[in-house]
């Protein structure tokens, strides 16, 4: 992952891509060898399928990629 400091051009194309497609409550992407999204509130069972989707809509490629998705505190 690049340093807190440095700028994320595509996590930011990730971040203002989300609302597009109809996802919210993603305060924050950052995009490296994985994403790390912060969420807005608590991560309940709803909010982790929603990620799910996300990752399967638009942060991988699903024909050459899989992907987990996990709860870092």
């Amino acid at each position: 992952m690049p340093k807190p400091e440095i700028l994320d051009p595509q996590g930011k194309a990730v971040h203002g891509a989300l609302p597009r497609l109809g996802f919210s409550g993603v305060l924050d992407v950052r995009q490296g060898k994985r994403f790390e999204l912060e969420v807005a509130g608590e991560v309940t069972d709803e909010v982790l399928a929603e990620v799910e989707k996300m990752a399967e809509t638009l942060l991988s490629n699903p024909v050459i990629e899989n992907f987990t998705v996990r709860v870092e505190s």
